[in-house]
């Protein structure tokens, strides 16, 4: 099995989802490593460009490998502030696509001074900008035990949320969690059932670095501007790996396609507005194949969308 780190999940299916056009200015606005981005310099003209972005200094450097093609930029920022970042590098136009790939990056979680993965021990920080905000240990250790059930029911869908949150709390009274690997140990024993070929841990390691990272947050505001972002005909693509993620972007591609009047209450003295939406759906969600999964585990949960800029 090929257990490279560096392989961009969806890769096909994201060239093709871009419509990607020679001469066309992209952003990539989670570059990682590189993956998605050097497949795109490679379908890009001469005149064509890409922006790419990201907040973790790790993919800052590896951006350097790069730095030599002059189509390509690379800026050090998180992907909810595209909207200024494609203003200030392209002031007077929009862009032919967008994309996100969601989540944690393979090499984060190989790195255990991250504090990402429960596999490996290091520092419980999760944070992708080490030099913003704070570990989220430092939560951990203050948040009373009904913030923390909830954090790991909401944003990780923990079924044994109230029992983990329980054991942080009684735990936390004669040892600070600081480590990784306790925080593992520690929801073993609290959760009685787990689910098969899934880490007990899986669903409160998610829960808090989606909390450390803000996200959701994160995610909520590209949605609302990327829109003006594009130019008319021009691609958003999102791959997700889990299922919050998957619904905001489901329900705003959906959302921002439906047209306003359509709901208004009966019998009002006005007649409906017809408007074009910004964006339209493209397609099906599109997931890997059972090849993909083989050659790159990570992918298994990854779901990509699409939609249009209309004219």
């Amino acid at each position: 099995m090929d257990s490279d780190p560096h392989i961009p999940v969806l890769l096909e299916a994201v060239l093709e989802g871009l419509a990607l056009q020679p001469d066309g200015r992209y952003v990539d606005g989670t570059f990682g490593r590189g993956g998605h981005s050097r497949a795109i310099l490679s379908r890009l003209g001469p005149q064509g460009a890409l922006l790419a972005m990201d907040r973790d200094p790790a993919a800052h450097e590896a951006a350097r490998r790069l730095s030599d093609d002059p189509r390509f930029t690379f800026t050090r920022e998180r992907f909810s502030r595209m909207a200024e970042t494609v203003q200030q590098h392209w002031p007077e136009d929009g862009v032919d696509g967008g994309l996100l790939d969601l989540g944690v990056s393979s090499p984060q979680l190989d790195e255990s001074s991250r504090g990402f993965s429960f596999q490996k021990d290091g520092p419980l920080d999760m944070r992708m900008d080490p030099g913003a905000g704070a570990p989220v240990s430092e939560w951990l250790n203050r948040a009373d035990e009904t913030s923390i059930a909830d954090t790991l029911f909401t944003l990780g869908e923990e079924r044994y949320s109230r029992r983990i949150a329980r054991a942080i709390v009684a735990a936390r009274r004669s040892t600070p969690i600081t480590r990784t690997a306790q925080l593992a140990e520690l929801v073993r024993r609290a959760v009685p059932r787990s689910e098969p070929g899934r880490h007990p841990a899986t669903r409160t390691f998610q829960a808090l670095r989606i909390l450390a990272n803000d996200e959701l947050g994160e995610l909520r505001i590209w949605l609302q501007t990327i829109p003006g972002v594009l130019r008319p005909g021009a691609r958003a693509v999102v791959i997700s790996f889990h299922s919050l993620e998957d619904r905001m972007v489901k329900r705003a591609f959906q959302g921002r396609a439906e047209t306003p009047g359509t709901r208004l209450p009966r019998g009002l003295p006005l007649e409906p507005v017809a408007t074009t939406p910004p964006l339209r759906v493209v397609g099906k969600p599109v997931r890997p194949d059972p090849r993909e999964c083989a050659r790159n585990p990570r992918a298994r949960s990854a779901v990509m969308r699409i939609a249009e800029k209309n004219p």
